[in-house]
């Protein structure tokens, strides 16, 4: 069919269609693809050559990455949302009830409508392919499994094995999903497309898969009768809440959708099920979901400066300091992008605990399934260390993780450029100092930018990439393509005290010491602005980067920005009293083998104040939230971040700004500039001028316009 995304041929009986979307690097699922699915399948149906069907991608590491979300995002009404969610059922329906057997060859991406398109095939052969994944990520973007996923799922693997997977969003390895019950053989990915037609064509005599519930007598007790699924139905509403707070509707109405369809039947499953999308599909929430999944996917392509020479492959990287952030480093490194590491440290000791815990990193990956024993090994013998620089000869990149300090910083920099080759780059994963200080003390100024990774290393998402005025573009490119390789979200920022995050946090912090110390109780505070959307509140956060190091960020952000950064005097005794946080074993709160406990009553001593109930919530929240934002206009006015899409993302994956929220300026956006400013002004003259409104939210104010036009 000319212009199709569709082929096929037919041999020995068996059509065998090829989904191939021209000019585009991933499979999608759009209208014009659904339309070719239905053309080939009525084809098939009539050609009496063809005894069965067996479908593959003609992508090489993809088969279908879900729907195409541009046509999501122009739906307007809830109703166009719902007829897009029928069509979608309407094509799987036939598929589904297909007259000829139908077996699917899956190697690569098979996702949202991809896997929904897989789950009506008669017959799934999947390769172990590590790029074979599996899962029905909708909820990400806001919205549930629209075409027939809230229905088929739990009906072939059971409500709490399909619910675990929907909730969440969840994407499974090729190997969790045959164990699932997900897919019915696993095989080499060389192998597949033989498999599959060898399946087809089993069925063509009459031969039918048995499958059997997955979980045997317990599997039977909770998702083989209505009781056990009301059990199932019950504990899975409590998760949800627990998880999302009531901030995200779709895990909700997903949930709902299953439900309804185990308790109506599968036709009035999918009416409910693309009633629910509807309504989803034009929500606040999922417009900010999408959004946020935009940007993200925009900042894949781009390299953080115009023009840029192509990055340097780094295949070798050294690393200067063993600690917990270095060992995080060295373990993120070796596991997502496969380099050889070679650490260094003052002492044998300390390399060695530096070694141990950066295999943490890799131990954990194993024992979640995410790579093999023989991996593992392989991945381990890439770690090596020693109290010298022997080995940093041929690294292409240097990553130092030392102590928080100037000098320190300057002193290693010397040794490092010694040690390696002309154009091996220094980056330096400091938290506030600027780079260009740092530099000052180079021979190589060109090859030295900032890397500043965020705590733990293995699971923060966001890397802040620094250039000072003197870094070759040609280093930034090379940065942020090794961010990327680690799995980061890398973001190019402006040199400057803070950077972006520590710039816009530090005041939201202080806010929390001045709230303390008027008398809010420091579980109150952290429950709020969980309430209002944060994974942790800020005095949990304040345990966890360390008293420490924010005690020495509070000390370089007032010294470069003066009052208005004042660090707040209830956290000035804190680090002197050995309160560290969860590294020390207690902080605000108290930590036991790892897991945090209660609030550590003692500490409000050292604070100086006693909780009184505090100022009203709603004005704890105002405070916390508007210091930041202010901060956030203010520093985008200083062009910190080159556009407000990267101070959002960075805002999110970088501490945890709610995402449903869409970020800090688009929260800004939201409230409007007027109301902000007048706000701002109220608490300024209550408070003090460190609540005085930026220039340019009062120039927005004055205009009437918006960060995003």
């Amino acid at each position: 069919m000319p212009g199709s995304a569709l082929t096929w041929e037919v041999a020995a009986g068996i059509a065998i269609v090829t989904l191939d979307l021209k000019g585009e690097p991933v499979n999608k699922i759009s209208r014009a693809v659904k339309a070719d699915f239905l053309a080939t399948f009525e084809s098939l149906e009539r050609d009496e050559a063809v005894q069965a069907v067996a479908v593959f991608s003609g992508k090489p590491d993809h088969f279908i990455a879900g729907a195409d979300i541009e046509e999501f995002v122009a739906l307007t009404t809830a109703a166009e949302a719902e007829r897009l969610s029928a069509e979608g059922q309407e094509l799987l329906e036939r598929v589904a009830r297909f007259p000829k057997p139908l077996a699917v060859g899956i190697h690569g991406a098979c996702l949202g409508g991809g896997l929904e398109f897989a789950l009506a095939c008669h017959y799934r052969v999947a390769s172990d392919h590590p790029k074979t994944q599996l899962g029905l990520p909708e909820v990400q973007l806001g919205v549930l499994p629209a075409a027939g996923g809230c229905q088929r799922l739990p009906r072939l693997i059971g409500a709490r094995a399909a619910l675990d997977m929907i909730l969440a969003g969840k994407v499974e390895r090729a190997q969790k999903a045959f164990r699932l019950g997900l897919v019915d053989e696993l095989v080499h990915p060389a192998i597949v497309r033989d498999i599959t037609l060898a399946a087809a064509q089993r069925m063509t005599g009459g031969w039918r898969p048995k499958r059997k519930r997955p979980g045997g007598f317990v599997g039977w007790l909770l998702d083989g009768n209505p009781l056990g699924r009301r059990l199932v139905f019950r504990g899975a509403r409590r998760q949800v809440l627990k998880q999302t707070k009531g901030n995200y509707p779709a895990p909700l109405d997903a949930l709902e959708a299953v439900e309804y369809g185990f308790g109506h039947g599968l036709a009035r499953g999918l009416k409910r099920e693309a009633q629910l999308f509807g309504q989803l599909a034009v929500s606040d929430v999922s417009r900010k979901l999408v959004q946020i999944f935009f940007a993200t996917t925009q900042l894949k392509k781009d390299l953080g400066v115009a023009n840029a020479p192509p990055p340097t492959e780094v295949r070798r990287l050294g690393i200067v300091g063993s600690g917990f952030m270095g060992s995080g480093i060295a373990g993120t490194a070796v596991a997502q992008a496969g380099v050889d590491v070679r650490m260094k440290d003052a002492d044998l000791p300390r390399v060695a605990k530096g070694l141990a815990a950066a295999r943490e990193v890799l131990d954990d990956r194993l024992k979640r399934r995410g790579i093999t024993k023989y991996e593992h090994a392989r991945l381990l013998a890439l770690l090596s260390g020693a109290d010298t620089y022997a080995g940093f000869g041929r690294a292409e990149l240097v990553i130092e993780a030392v102590f928080e300090d100037l000098a320190v910083k300057q002193q290693v920099l010397r040794e490092v450029e010694t040690a390696t080759a002309d154009r091996a780059v220094f980056a330096s994963n400091t938290s506030t100092i600027p780079i260009g200080r740092i530099a000052d003390a180079a021979r190589r100024p060109e090859q030295v930018i900032g890397m500043h990774f965020f705590s733990p290393v293995a699971r923060m998402p966001l890397l802040e990439v620094i250039p000072s005025a003197r870094t070759a573009p040609g280093v930034v490119s090379t940065a942020v393509a090794f961010g990327r390789r680690m799995g980061k979200t890398a973001i190019v920022v402006k040199d400057s005290p803070g950077f972006w995050v520590n710039r816009i946090l530090t005041p939201y912090m202080n806010e929390a010491g001045h709230l303390l110390a008027e008398g809010t109780a420091i579980e109150e505070l952290d429950d709020l602005m969980v309430q209002f959307g944060f994974p942790v509140g800020p005095i949990t956060l304040l345990d966890e980067v360390g008293l420490d190091v924010a005690e020495k960020v509070a000390g370089v952000m007032s010294e470069a920005f003066g009052d208005r950064f004042a660090p707040s005097p209830a956290f000035a005794g804190l680090a002197k009293a050995g309160r560290l946080g969860r590294k020390a074993g207690k902080g605000f709160y108290t930590y036991a083998g790892g897991k945090k406990g209660d609030v550590d009553a003692t500490v409000y001593r050292l604070i100086g104040t006693q909780p009184n109930g505090g100022p009203r919530p709603a004005e704890a929240i105002q405070r916390l939230v508007l210091a930041m934002l202010n901060e956030a206009a203010r520093a985008v006015g200083e062009g910190i971040v080159s556009s407000p899409r990267d101070g959002d993302i960075a805002a999110v994956f970088g501490f945890g700004f709610p995402p449903f929220r869409g970020g800090p300026l688009r929260h800004a956006d939201d409230l409007g500039a007027g109301r902000l400013v007048g706000e701002l002004e109220r608490l300024a003259e209550r408070l003090g001028p460190r609540f005085a409104p930026c220039d340019v939210l009062q120039e927005q104010a004055r205009r009437n316009s918006k960060f995003y036009p």
